[in-house]
C-alpha cells in the first residue's frame, strides 16, 4: 500500500510540461480523456505494454512500444485491479494475519505501479503536452484512489487488529516495520476520522493534488517565459565559445534565429552569472530568476495557487489532529517536530551569517580593486566570488573545466568510486530501447559477476525536463515480488553544441556523485517488502548515503583517476589539483545561508494555522527573513516562495531542512571512513551491508549507529562546509 501513496506523490507531486515528444510517445491519433476512459475494463488488451510486465531485462520498460494512448487505460485498469484486491483483502472471513493482510497488501496494484513508474518519470524528464493532459486527469483519480484504500474502515480493522497483537505474532524486525508503517500511516491519512470528516479530507486531497499539478505546469512555463534573450553577442563577453555556441542552438530551437537565449536554472542563481562581464545583462540574468511566477509583466503568476495549498494543508492538518501541516509531517521524520528542525537551522544561522559578512567584505574590496563603485547586488555575488576565488586559489573555473568531460568523470570518476567502495562494475548495453536518445543504460554487477540491476543516466537539460537533478526508478527492488532494481538518475547538464565536448563545472561533478549515492541506495536494496525498499525512508535521512558519496570527488586519489584534460588526456596537474580541492571550501558562507534561507522559509509557511495564512507571498517572505536575521539582500534565499518547487510541488513540504540534517550524518560518515583507511572494499562493504541494503527495514538511526557505533558528531558537517 506504500507504493500506492508513492504513486500518488510521484503523480501528483514533481512534474513538468513540454512539447517535446520522445521515441515511443509520438503523438496519438486522437488522446482518450479520463471521461471517456471511466467505464474502462479492468483487463487491458494485450496490446497495451503495461497489460503484462515488461519481457525485457529485469522487467525494464519497453519504451519502444510505449505510446500516449496506453497510460489512461492502464491506470484506469491498474486503479480497478488494485481496488478489487483491496475488497477480497478486506472483505474476507478468515481472521487477520500478517500474510492474508500486510502481505496481501504488499503484492497489491502491480499493473498500476507499472504504469505509474514509467509515467511519473516521464512527466518529470521527457515530457509533452498529451502527457501533460493525461497527468492532470490522473492526478486526482490517484489521489481518490490512496483515500479509497486508506479509508477503508474494514481494512484498517484488520490492520489494526494485528497492531495491537503485534507483540504476539512471532513477526521479524522487518515485518514489525512494514505492520507499524500501514498502521501509522492508515491513522495519519485519516482512518479514524468520522464519515464526514473523511470525506473532507478527501476533499482537501483531490483539491491539492490539482493545485500541484498546476503548480509545476505554471513553473515549466515561468521558467522558459524567463529565459533571456540576447541580440548583440558582445553582450556575452566572458562566456566561452562553447557557451556561446549552445545559446545560440537554444535560440534557434526557440524561433529566434542569430539571437542568444540565456536559460534560467530552477534554483535563485544562474550558473552563467560568474562569467558574464555585462553587468546589466547579468541584473537581466538575475531578476529573470528571482522574480518569476509572481505575474511580472502579465506572465505566469503562482501566487494564488500557493496562498490556496498553504490554506488547504493546514486545515487537512488540523482536521487530522496536527497544529500544523509541519507537525503533520515531521511526525513520522527523523526530527520528529518542526521545534526541532527549526533549531538545527537557527543554531547556525550566527556563524553563517558571520562568515557571510565577511565573504562581502572580500567581494566589495574585488569591487573596488577592479575600479568599479557599485555596491554588492546579488547579480554581482557569483561574479565577483569567482574573481576571489582566482585571486585567492588561482584557480580559474575555465581552467579548470577542460579537465572534466563528463562522460569522463562519469566512468573513471563516478563508476570508479563505486568499484573501490563495493567492487561493482557497471558495463554498458546497446539493446535497451530508451526514452530519449540522449540517455545511457548499463548492468550493475556484483564482482562475482551476478547482475544487482540496471542503470540508466539522462544527462541534459532540455525544456521538456524539469530542473535539478534526482533519482528514481523504473522497478524497485522486492524479494516477495522478485524484482531486482532499475534505476535512473536525471541531470540537468548544459548541453554543448553538436561536436563539441561535455565539459562540466566542478559543481555538476559533485551533483553526479550526490545522485549515484542514491542509485546504489535504490540498486543495494536487499528487503523483502516493497514498502520499505532503496530510498523509502524519512525525508530527513534519504539524502545522507548521497552527500555521503560527493566527498569522494574531491579525494586525491580520485580525482587523479578521473580529473583529466579531454584532448590530451594528461591527469590534473597536481598544484592545480590541491588548489581545486581548496577552493572547494570557498564560498561557503553564502551557499549555507542561501540554503538556510530556503529551508527556514519553508517551515514557516508550514507551521501557519490556517487562520493565519497572509494575502502577500512576498511580504511574508521579507517578513520571515528579517524575523531570523538571515534578510541580507545579496544573498538571497536559494528558492524563492513563487518558484519553490521542493515544497509547491514536491514531496518536501516541510522537508526542506532535510538536506542539512541529512548532511550531518554524511559529514560524520565520510569523516569516520577516512580515519578507518578511506576508500577500501572492507569500509564501503560494511556500508552497504547496514546502511544501503536496509531501506526502512529498521529505523534509520538504528541503521546508522550500528554502522557507526555512536550517533553523529555534529562537529563534522562545520568542518565539511569550512566554517570551523
Amino acid at each position: 500500500m506504500r507504493r500506492l501513496l508513492a504513486l500518488a506523490l510521484l503523480v501528483s507531486g514533481f512534474v513538468t510540461l513540454g512539447t517535446q515528444t520522445a521515441p515511443g510517445f509520438e503523438k496519438p491519433e486522437k488522446t482518450p480523456s479520463a471521461k471517456t476512459q471511466q467505464s474502462a475494463p479492468a483487463m487491458l488488451p494485450a496490446d497495451n505494454p503495461f497489460a503484462a510486465p515488461s519481457k525485457l531485462a529485469l522487467q525494464t520498460p519497453a519504451f519502444d512500444s510505449i505510446r500516449v494512448e496506453h497510460y489512461l487505460p492502464a491506470f484506469h485498469a491498474g486503479i480497478a485491479e488494485q481496488l478489487a484486491e483491496i475488497k477480497a483483502i478486506a472483505s474476507q472471513s478468515d481472521a487477520p494475519t500478517f500474510e492474508n493482510t500486510i502481505v496481501a497488501l504488499e503484492r497489491s496494484g502491480s499493473l498500476l505501479s507499472r504504469v505509474d513508474q514509467v509515467f511519473s518519470n516521464l512527466t518529470s524528464s521527457n515530457t509533452n503536452e498529451f502527457l501533460q493532459k493525461i497527468q492532470k486527469e490522473v492526478a486526482p483519480l490517484l489521489a481518490a484512489h490512496s483515500d479509497n484504500i486508506q479509508l477503508n474502515r474494514e481494512l484498517f480493522a484488520r490492520i489494526e487488529k494485528l497492531y495491537a497483537a503485534r507483540e504476539s505474532l512471532n513477526l521479524t524486525n522487518e515485518q514489525k516495520e512494514v505492520l507499524r508503517r500501514h498502521y501509522e500511516d492508515s491513522v495519519r491519512a485519516g482512518a479514524r476520522l468520522s464519515e464526514q470528516e473523511q470525506t473532507r479530507v478527501r476533499s482537501l486531497n483531490e483539491q491539492l493534488s490539482k493545485l500541484q499539478t498546476q503548480f509545476e505546469e505554471n513553473l515549466l512555463e515561468a521558467t522558459k517565459e524567463r529565459s533571456v534573450l540576447v541580440e548583440d553577442v558582445a553582450e556575452l563577453d566572458g562566456l566561452s565559445e562553447a557557451q556561446i555556441a549552445a545559446a545560440a542552438e537554444k535560440a534557434k530551437e526557440r524561433g529566434k534565429d542569430g539571437q542568444y537565449a540565456l536559460q534560467i536554472t530552477n534554483t535563485t542563481r544562474v550558473p552563467i552569472l560568474t562569467s558574464l562581464n555585462n553587468r546589466k545583462l547579468r541584473r537581466r540574468v538575475w531578476e529573470a530568476s528571482a522574480y518569476r511566477a509572481i505575474g511580472q509583466n502579465g506572465g505566469v503568476d503562482n501566487r494564488g495557487i500557493i496562498l490556496e495549498i498553504a490554506q488547504l494543508r493546514a486545515e487537512r492538518a488540523k482536521l487530522l489532529g496536527f497544529e500544523n501541516h509541519a507537525a503533520y509531517k515531521l511526525q513520522n521524520q527523523m526530527a520528529r517536530t518542526p521545534d526541532a528542525a527549526r533549531k538545527m537551522l537557527t543554531d547556525l544561522v550566527p556563524g553563517v551569517v558571520a562568515r557571510v559578512n565577511e565573504e562581502a567584505d572580500d567581494l566589495r574590496a574585488m569591487i573596488k580593486e577592479l575600479g568599479a563603485d557599485h555596491d554588492l547586488a546579488p547579480w554581482d555575488w557569483e561574479y565577483y566570488a569567482e574573481k576571489v576565488r582566482k585571486a585567492r586559489y588561482d584557480v580559474d573555473e575555465a581552467q579548470v573545466k577542460p579537465y572534466f568531460e563528463m562522460n569522463n568523470v562519469l566512468e573513471k570518476g563516478v563508476f570508479f568510486t563505486m568499484n573501490k567502495l563495493f567492487g561493482i562494475t557497471f558495463r554498458e548495453r546497446k539493446d535497451l530501447p530508451v526514452y530519449h536518445r540522449e540517455v545511457r543504460v548499463f548492468d550493475v554487477l556484483n564482482e562475482d559477476g551476478s547482475q544487482i540491476g540496471l542503470f540508466y543516466i539522462d544527462f541534459f537539460s532540455r525544456d521538456a525536463k524539469r530542473g535539478g537533478a534526482w533519482m528514481s526508478s523504473f522497478v524497485r527492488q522486492s524479494g516477495l515480488l522478485k524484482h531486482k532494481p532499475v534505476i535512473v538518475n536525471v541531470l540537468n547538464n548544459p548541453k554543448p553544441a553538436d561536436g563539441k565536448p561535455a565539459l562540466i563545472s566542478f559543481d555538476n561533478v559533485t551533483t553526479m556523485f550526490h545522485e549515484m549515492g542514491h542509485a546504489v541506495h535504490g540498486l543495494f536494496s536487499d528487503v523483502t517488502y516493497p514498502s520499505v525498499t532503496g530510498t523509502a525512508t524519512p525525508r530527513d535521512f534519504v539524502e545522507f548515503p548521497s552527500t555521503f558519496e560527493e566527498d569522494w570527488a574531491i579525494q586525491p586519489e580520485i580525482l587523479q583517476n578521473y580529473a583529466r584534460h579531454h584532448e590530451t588526456g594528461e591527469p590534473i596537474p597536481e598544484e592545480l589539483l590541491q588548489k581545486v580541492i581548496q577552493a572547494s571550501k570557498f564560498n561557503q558562507g553564502f551557499d549555507t545561508l542561501e540554503y538556510l534561507a530556503a529551508a527556514i522559509l519553508d517551515l514557516e509557511w508550514h507551521t501557519l494555522s490556517e487562520d493565519e495564512i497572509p494575502d502577500d507571498i512576498e511580504a511574508f517572505e521579507a517578513a520571515t527573513l528579517k524575523k531570523y536575521g538571515i534578510d541580507i539582500a545579496a544573498v538571497p534565499p536559494r528558492y524563492r516562495t513563487a518558484y519553490f518547487a521542493h515544497i509547491w510541488g514536491g514531496g518536501y513540504a516541510a522537508s526542506y531542512y532535510a538536506y542539512i540534517w541529512s548532511e550531518v550524518l554524511a559529514a560524520d560518515a565520510f569523516a569516520h571512513m577516512m580515519s578507518n583507511g578511506g576508500a577500501t572494499r572492507e569500509n564501503g562493504d560494511r556500508f552497504r551491508r547496514e546502511v544501503l541494503s536496509r531501506g526502512s527495514s529498521r529505523d534509520p538511526m538504528d541503521s546508522y549507529t550500528t554502522w557507526r557505533g555512536q550517533k553523529p558528531d555534529f562537529d563534522a558537517l562545520l568542518i565539511r562546509r569550512g566554517l570551523k
